[in-house]
């Protein structure tokens, strides 16, 4: 039994309710006090904490990438009994990857995957996928060391319960028709920074050693549409895909002129087996959601 498992078990066998019941709802608060970053409650009472990489000023094909665009890092919590599951992707510079790594593992915190999302951008980022188990003050205390070593921005969390936050800044409006792209991708997206982002869950279930994985812990197809002006827009983004769905998916994207980044896992023990395909490419935007819909046509996402 992995290392992974084993730890996935001890969690298990260790289900007390006062996590997982939402009685003891501080647990949130703590977590950001120790993270040194606040973050969102969110349905199934996960807590997900974005890391957007503000501090880097990438480009790529002589586009400015926005921070939610392409450089957004998160790591959401998930009670389980007395105790808590972490996942994240951490987007790292070059430099900032070994430091980070040995941090986190220094602590119990197992990296499941290291690999490109894109190619050509600079500088060029690498992003770093997490998975942990235990006391969530501990982990996020961990998680706090590892990213110390690095500049990703962070900082004391606001006093208070997590759910007593200041509401957040009106984003820019996104210069696009957002509702001929909701409707072509049957979804609806919504403005993060203006930014126009959508997650689209599997149809199934997914488990990672056994445990539930819900869309906001990374198991949704993610798209991001970001403005460049004439009514184009540059996407990226990954397709959550089983094995049989991978080839398909390939060609629809080529054929409608996106290009395929980067092709890999994001977790070690997923059920079913996962692969999540990277993509970019920048033109009209509408011309690029029809050839996103000819790949969404190709996976098993949750319709309705």
């Amino acid at each position: 039994m992995s290392l992974i498992r084993k730890a996935a078990a001890v969690a298990l066998v260790a289900a007390l309710p006062s996590l997982a019941s939402g009685a003891d709802n501080d647990w949130q608060a703590r977590v950001a006090e120790a993270l040194g970053k606040s973050g969102t409650a969110m349905p199934g009472n996960i807590y997900r904490v974005g890391l957007p990489r503000t501090d880097i000023k990438a480009t790529l094909d002589g586009i400015e990438l926005k921070p939610g665009f392409a450089l957004g890092g998160w790591l959401a919590f998930e009670p389980m009994g007395n105790q808590s599951m972490v996942m994240g992707d951490l987007v790292l510079t070059g430099e900032e990857v070994g430091p980070v790594m040995q941090k986190l593992l220094d602590g119990g915190i197992a990296v499941t995957a290291l690999h490109n999302h894109l190619l050509r951008n600079q500088p060029f980022t690498m992003y770093m996928h997490v998975l942990g188990t235990g006391d969530p003050v501990k982990l996020a205390t961990t998680l706090h060391t590892a990213l110390a070593t690095s500049k990703t921005p962070l900082g004391p969390a606001p006093s208070g319960s997590s759910q007593q936050q200041a509401a957040p800044a009106t984003p820019p409006q996104i210069d696009l028709d957002t509702g001929a792209i909701d409707q072509t991708l049957g979804a609806k997206g919504t403005n993060n920074g203006g930014v126009l982002q959508y997650g689209i869950p599997r149809a199934e279930v997914i488990k990672e050693s056994g445990m539930e994985v819900p869309p906001a812990l990374g198991s949704a197809n993610a798209i991001n549409f970001q403005p460049t002006g004439g009514g184009k827009a540059a996407i990226t983004g990954d397709f959550v895909l089983t094995a049989k769905e991978v080839g398909p998916v390939m060609q629809a994207l080529r054929t409608n002129g996106i290009e395929v980044t980067a092709l890999h896992n994001h977790m070690l023990g997923e059920e079913p087996r996962l692969f999540f395909m990277h993509f970019w490419a920048n033109d009209d935007a509408k011309k690029l959601a029809q050839g996103l819909r000819a790949a969404l046509d190709k996976i098993n996402v949750k319709r309705g």
